[in-house]
């Protein structure tokens, strides 16, 4: 069963036969390339059911006009039983309308696949690495970092669901300033706990009360033996333990979210292994790094202590960025940049494609770090397709006033605050449904509301109200009287058939919320479907005294939740059986 075709692939395998036909019968030179050739619903439903741009794209090749050629197509599809008719729109798009028993068997290709309705095998089994999340190791995760940590786990379960092998990974920034401060911030919460009072927690260090545990700890670990040792004695030990206890922690709050890493990477493991100078002496003989001078900042004058320093730097303008930068400090400590040119090397190294989710703050860094994987992956022998996805900041409101949060004075929401106030679900949901470069906000009033204004609750309601139906029907849902299915509810397959068109599309633009638009189209069509029959009784899922008719409906209802829950499987939320 697992084998059987949806609709939308069954029509693309038939343009492709024709197309075949087409260059035996010399219409089309022989092994004309088809990777442009589209096969999809046209924008104005009127149309039609299907539409092709074949005689569009191949025209050229065929040495003839679109026109001409979407003829010679046109006659091979209309002795398809499938197509009722067929009609060549604008410059050569073939528009088709499919019969009613395509519809319905879309309908019994939903129930045959269940779970795999609507998955692909367009990623080939090629190993897409998505890192995200990858905040400092300094603190519990707060809403900051709630959006980028669903954007990329959702786009993971979507590559996934579309044939692709995913690697979730977690970039751990434990090799800079901040994890000396977090150090030297545990190093106070351990003298707390061994019974001084810290009074205040001095400016510049982290003041959360989520270190008071890992103070405690240190103390019952080391006793007092680093109360009043030199810091250089206990920084490093104390960064150690301080970033364990952060990781914990974060990998806690994750779990709350339903997201799970397979793996988190060391930027001070990364350095030990001297990966950044193996990434700098590529680059060097490859001339995209040399020794140069920065030009003094401009748009001002520069500070009085500014002087010319000689720094190794990269060739970033050769790739569209306004100026060459630095992999290096002057103190000879790796710059964020160069770190990071490392540590995509390394990951380029097991992966066939990386994706990058950062926050939209880190867009200035784009250009370059991509040109510095051009540049690396070729050392690799093979294009390392990249992408960067920059994510919009959330704005928290509650009752539409806004939430203050600040990570530094330790007065922020968490996700775990968040996930105990409206639900796991409730989150990742609403995360998905704006695109992810456009500004959002989150209401913790609006997004439990019971309305339909609530995308949330209404695509709930609508998989709740399905299985409703089910528990109460009486009746057995049945494919076998499916010709007692008319026109509105054909439409309703028609709405359902979509969804492995959808995730193809939102796969190839690595765009999940495209997932969560589709689900909120079908429980808006499904409702509409269902409140038809409190005008008309007649509209009704469940006939009295028409068994057969209740089952077909019964079997339609079903599919449509089918694909729900496949959607929702797919951004990592569970379909509700009752609210």
């Amino acid at each position: 069963m697992a084998d059987m075709q949806t609709l939308h692939a069954a029509f693309a395998a038939r343009i492709d036969a024709i197309l075949n036909a087409l260059e035996m019968e010399g219409t089309l030179p022989s092994e004309t390339p088809r990777g442009n050739v589209t096969v999809e619903p046209p924008r104005d439903p009127s149309h039609g059911d299907l539409a092709t741009n074949a005689a569009m794209v191949l025209a050229k090749q065929a040495k003839t006009n679109p026109r001409a050629l979407a003829e010679k197509i046109v006659e091979h599809l209309d002795r398809d039983p499938d197509i009722t008719s067929t009609e060549i729109a604008g410059p050569g798009f073939i528009n088709m309308r499919l019969s009613d028993d395509a519809w319905r068997r879309e309908l019994e290709a939903i129930a045959a696949l269940g779970a795999d309705y609507g998955s692909s095998t367009m990623g080939d089994g090629r190993t897409v690495n998505i890192e995200y999340v990858s905040a400092n190791p300094t603190g519990p995760m707060h809403m900051g970092h709630c959006r980028g940590a669903v954007v990329g786990d959702a786009l993971a379960g979507l590559l996934e669901f579309a044939g692709h092998r995913v690697v979730r990974e977690y970039y751990v920034n434990d090799a800079g300033g901040q994890v000396d401060v977090l150090a030297r911030s545990a190093h106070l919460r351990y003298k707390e706990a061994l019974g001084e009072d810290i009074g205040e927690i001095p400016e510049g260090l982290y003041p959360g009360d989520y270190l008071k545990p890992v103070g405690e700890r240190l103390q019952q670990q080391f006793g007092d033996a680093y109360k009043d040792a030199p810091e250089s004695e206990w920084l490093p030990i104390f960064r150690e333990q301080a970033v364990a206890a952060m990781m914990d922690m974060i990998r806690e709050d994750l779990a709350l979210l339903g997201i799970h890493h397979d793996l988190f990477s060391s930027e001070a493991e990364l350095q030990a292994a001297k990966k950044p100078e193996a990434a700098e002496a590529w680059l060097r003989e490859h001339g995209f790094v040399y020794d140069g001078v920065l030009e003094a900042p401009k748009g001002k004058a520069p500070p009085e202590d500014w002087e010319p320093v000689e720094l190794p730097l990269f060739r970033s303008t050769q790739f569209g960025d306004d100026q060459d930068r630095p992999i290096k400090k002057s103190n000879g400590a790796w710059t964020y940049f160069g770190a990071d040119l490392a540590y995509h090397l390394q990951k380029a190294q097991g992966a066939d494609e990386l994706i990058d989710i950062w926050g939209a703050d880190h867009a200035g860094t784009v250009k370059r770090i991509k040109a510095a994987v051009a540049a690396l992956s070729e050392g690799e022998g093979k294009a390392i397709p990249f992408d960067v996805k920059l994510v919009q900041m959330v704005q928290l409101t509650r009752n539409g006033e806004p939430i203050k949060m600040s990570k530094r004075s330790g007065n922020f929401v968490t996700i775990a605050d968040m996930v105990e106030e409206v639900g796991k679900d409730v989150v990742r949901f609403t995360m998905l449904t704006r695109k992810p470069e456009a500004q959002m906000e989150f209401d913790f009033a609006k997004v439990v509301e019971a309305s339909k204004d609530n995308p949330v609750f209404y695509l709930q309601y609508a998989h709740a109200r399905i299985r409703s139906t089910m528990r109460k029907a009486g009746v057995e849902p049945s494919g076998k009287h499916l010709d007692r299915l008319g026109a509105d509810e054909l439409a309703l397959v028609r709405e359902a058939a979509q969804f492995p068109r959808v995730v193809e599309s939102a796969a190839k633009a690595r765009e999940p919320h495209r997932i969560a638009f589709f689900l909120g189209d079908l429980a808006a069509a499904f409702h509409s479907f269902w409140n038809a029959g409190n005008d008309d009784p007649s509209k009704r899922i469940i006939q009295e005294g028409d068994a057969e008719l209740s089952a077909a409906r019964l079997f339609l209802a079903d599919a449509v939740g089918q694909v729900i829950r496949n959607g929702l499987a797919i951004l990592g939320v569970e379909a509700v059986e009752e609210m």
